[in-house]
């Protein structure tokens, strides 16, 4: 297959850095500072239909592989809103998906339609406090009763629940006991929030507090069953249809990220004066960000060649995996080592190096933590010993 890895989808590129453009540093300095959404940015993007980019064609989606989802959100990402203006629309793109492949038609026009408008806001509810990634083991219950279920339990981690319309769901309709696999009795539900029934906080957090990552209680909230996406214990299952498509996204932000702190530390090297020579002169200077150059563009291969595989529908699990370690990895390098070459105003927010280093934490322990990225490649490509 050709592709171009140095300029994949250079159309969509250009158009959404067209838009990127009209937001500079200091508004998305200030949608940290105020915990503000970046709502210009999300309406300037819902306005050019950027929103529907992997929603179906019949519904006035644009039906486009990932590779260009991965593209667009770089794109965002390097612009130097980094995920300050990625999880403004980060949301509607993953997380959907599984309604995009499994859900009915009747589903798609009814979940699918409002987001792909900017009507509503959608959420993402899998992560509880005492099994993190180890998903088959959540203890969010869905009991059914007639045509609704009834859903209770405590999620974590769920962006945005403070300003969402509605609520993707992962919860165990069948005890896990009496299950023959661990991945069976799970069930998925895209449904509306209704807060009688649920209690949101958010989570102070380290940065992106632009938007609120959140603890979500809930407490007999009624499903109904037209809300269950696909059949009733399969829901792991389709929840899988979000999870690489998500580590890939990612990775493409981390690069993106990555690329706008190389961008300012390399333009402020050739300005910064020191010694009657600019410091970017020095090679102690040169070589740290050469390294992050080439760190980052080995990473962003590893992103476009999971997104070929997704968008061919063969396995991409290790490639996935694998990206979002390498990307993760490459953009704290280098925004660390931006800030070192900023010097003391790497550490002002003036300079907003400050912003993008906690920023680059995010996917050193998102959606993944790093160490269960090698994990998984240990085991399902050196077939190695599962250790945990």
């Amino acid at each position: 297959m050709a592709f171009d890895f140095l300029n994949p989808y250079p159309e969509i590129r250009e158009a959404v850095s067209k838009i990127c453009s009209r937001f500079d540093m200091n508004y998305w300095a200030r949608c940290d500072r105020e915990q503000v959404l970046a709502t210009e940015f999300f309406e300037a993007m819902r306005d050019a239909g950027w929103l529907g980019i992997t929603m179906p064609e019949a519904l006035g989606g644009a039906g486009m592989p990932f590779g260009a989802v991965a593209t667009m959100m770089q794109a965002v990402a390097e612009s130097g809103g980094g995920w300050t203006a990625a999880t403004s629309i980060h949301g509607y793109l993953f997380g959907p998906h599984a309604i995009v492949v499994h859900g009915t038609p009747e589903q798609q026009q009814r979940m699918l339609l409002p987001l792909l408008q900017g009507k509503e806001r959608p959420c993402f509810a899998v992560t509880e406090a005492n099994t993190g990634l180890d998903t088959t083991r959540v203890k969010t219950k869905a009991v059914r009763t007639g045509d609704v279920y009834l859903v209770s339990g405590e999620k974590i981690w769920t962006t945005g629940a403070d300003i969402a319309d509605r609520i993707m769901i992962l919860a165990r309709t069948t005890p896990l006991e009496d299950t023959a696999k661990p991945i069976d009795g799970l069930s998925l539900f895209y449904t509306k929030i209704d807060r009688r029934y649920m209690e949101i906080k958010p989570i102070p957090k380290h940065g992106v507090e632009s938007v609120a990552s959140c603890v979500v209680m809930i407490d007999q909230l009624p499903v109904p069953l037209e809300d269950r996406i696909g059949e009733e214990g399969k829901g792991f299952r389709y929840l899988l249809d979000s999870i690489n498509p998500e580590r890939i996204m990612v990775a493409a932000e981390a690069v993106g990220l990555g690329r706008a702190a190389l961008r300012s530390a390399a333009k402020y090297a050739g300005e910064r004066v020191v010694f009657g020579r600019p410091i970017g002169q020095n090679q102690s200077v040169q070589h740290p960000l050469a390294r992050n150059w080439m760190e980052l563009e080995a990473a962003n291969m590893m992103v476009f060649k999971a997104a070929a595989l997704y968008e061919q529908g063969e396995p991409c699990g290790a490639e996935a995996n694998a990206a979002k370690f390498l990307a993760a990895e490459a953009a704290h390098s280098a925004c660390r080592q931006a800030m070192l070459t900023h010097g003391g105003f790497g550490y002002a927010r003036e300079y907003h190096i400050e912003r993008l280093m906690r920023e680059s934490m995010l996917p050193m322990i998102a959606p993944l933590a790093q160490n269960l990225a090698l994990s998984f490649v240990a085991e399902r490509v050196l077939n190695l010993p599962r250790s945990y």
